[in-house]
C-alpha cells in the first residue's frame, strides 16, 4: 500500500469512528455523537406550535441508528391532537435550502409523526413535510400564524419503528419533498420568503427519534 493509499484509509477510518460524515456539499450535518445523553443537543433550541406541553428533547442511545448511537427524541407522550413540538438549530439559516434527516416513528396512539422544517421564523411560522406512519402517508404543510395548512400530500407506506429519510428542498417559490430517495412532491408556494432556521417536528404523542440532519445551501 502507497503512503497516499495509507493517508486515504486512516482518513475514512476516522470518518467511521467519528459517525456520519456531512454530505457533499452539506453546511452542516449533526449525528449527536458529541452530545450528552439524557439532554438536549447543544445548539439546537426548541418551541411549540399548538396546545398542550412544550415537549421533552433530549439525545437517547439507539444501537440501530444509522450515524452513531446517539440519536435526537421527542419522548414527551403529551396526547393533545393540535400539538407540534419543534426543535431547530441555532444555524445555519439559509434562504435556498435542502434538509433532509433519518427519522423513525417509535410509538404513538393518536399520531407517529416526525417532520422536517426549513424556513422557520418562530414556532407558529414555518414549511413542515411530515411523514404519519399512522396515516401512511407524507404531507407538506405551511404554518402561519400557529395554523397549519397543507400544501400537498402523497400516499404510501410509512413504517413504524424503522428509520426513514425525509427531505424538504426550497429554492425560491419551489418546494420538494424528497422520501426515502425519491422526490414525491413538487409544488409551489411564496408565504415564508425570506431565510430561516431548520429543525425537526413531531406531533401529539409522537415519540420519535431523529438522525444525521443535513442542511445544505442551494445555490
Amino acid at each position: 500500500m502507497t503512503r497516499h493509499s495509507k493517508t486515504l484509509a486512516a482518513l475514512v477510518a476516522g470518518l467511521a469512528l467519528m459517525g456520519a460524515a456531512p454530505a457533499r456539499g452539506a453546511d452542516r450535518t449533526w449525528d449527536f455523537q458529541g452530545d450528552a445523553v439524557g439532554s438536549p443537543p447543544a445548539s439546537f433550541s426548541f418551541g411549540r406550535t399548538g396546545g398542550g406541553p412544550p415537549g421533552r428533547w433530549v439525545v437517547v442511545t439507539d444501537p440501530t441508528a444509522p450515524a452513531g448511537d446517539h440519536v435526537l427524541a421527542q419522548v414527551d407522550d403529551d396526547g393533545t391532537d393540535y400539538r407540534f413540538p419543534v426543535a431547530v438549530a441555532d444555524a445555519p439559516a439559509p434562504k435556498d435550502v435542502r434538509a433532509e434527516v433519518r427519522c423513525r416513528p417509535v410509538s404513538g396512539k393518536v399520531d407517529q409523526a416526525c417532520g422536517v422544517v426549513v424556513r422557520y421564523r418562530d414556532a407558529d411560522n414555518y414549511y413542515v413535510a411530515r411523514a404519519n406512519a399512522r396515516e401512511d402517508n407524507v404531507n407538506l404543510y405551511r404554518v402561519v400564524n400557529g395554523r397549519r395548512r397543507q400544501i400537498a400530500g402523497w400516499s404510501g407506506r410509512v413504517a413504524s419503528g424503522t428509520w426513514h429519510a425525509l427531505a424538504l428542498e426550497a429554492r425560491g417559490d419551489r418546494l420538494r419533498v424528497i422520501w426515502e430517495g425519491k422526490p414525491i412532491i413538487d409544488a409551489t408556494d411564496d408565504t415564508f420568503r425570506e431565510a430561516g432556521k431548520v429543525g425537526v417536528w413531531t406531533k401529539a404523542d409522537s415519540v420519535t427519534s431523529f438522525d444525521a440532519l443535513t442542511v445544505t445551501t442551494l445555490r
